[in-house]
């Protein structure tokens, strides 16, 4: 075999290698989420993890953060667990798993100042007051799950822990931003309409009077 021709062999199997190689690492395992979502690499920075804390106490969980409301503003997700996860229907690429909470917070980023643009303890509400279609029923504690719509953004499902199955749906509350409003909303069952708040929740005994 001449020269030339043990080269030219000697460059393909080299070209193949660096193909297979290529090819081995475009493809990364996965690699579990704990039910939360790492956005960029300081997902858990310091200034995240003290931000969160301040606005529920020490034993709270950043769940997201980024552009979560598609509104070009850093948000975060962050939560008190009640206790351990359950399934989901649907994608896991799509549906991160349901969590039990006590309570939830998303806190905006605007212009280096921090503040809090959702708040989920015993009611649901924003700046503005209570969400609508929020029950007046005081709850101690609430299963979320979350979705990250690629074009509407985050998108909450809040149901009460204690609500039974025959219930559930009744009682069960979807929050996304409005874009319009510039704030986050409760959702009609449609999904299409946005509700306004109530500066006050009424309760039985003063609907019976």
């Amino acid at each position: 075999m001449g020269i030339g021709h043990r080269g030219t062999v000697l460059a393909l199997l080299v070209g193949a290698a660096a193909l297979l190689l290529a090819g081995c690492n475009s493809v990364q395992p996965a690699s579990p989420s704990g039910g939360r979502e790492k956005l960029d690499p300081a997902f858990d920075s310091p200034e995240a993890q003290q931000v969160a804390e301040e606005a529920l106490g020490k034993n709270t969980e950043i769940l997201a953060r980024g552009d979560l409301a598609r509104s070009g503003t850093e948000q975060l997700l962050v939560v008190n667990r009640a206790g351990g996860k359950t399934s989901a229907t649907g994608s896991m690429s799509e549906i991160q798993s349901a969590i039990l909470i006590t309570r939830a917070a998303i806190i905006e980023n605007s212009n280096g100042k921090w503040s809090e643009v959702l708040l989920c303890d015993e009611h649901l509400k924003n700046p503005k007051g209570y969400l609508g279609g929020s029950s007046a029923a005081r709850e101690t504690g609430w299963r979320l799950e979350y979705t990250k719509d690629p074009n509407q953004g985050l998108e909450m499902k809040f149901t009460p822990m204690n609500a039974g199955a025959d219930e559930a749906a009744g009682k069960t509350v979807f929050v996304r931003w409005n874009a319009e409003a510039k704030r986050y909303q409760s959702l009609d069952p449609s999904h299409e309409r946005y509700l306004t708040e109530a500066a006050t929740l009424e309760t039985p005994e003063s609907i019976l009077r």
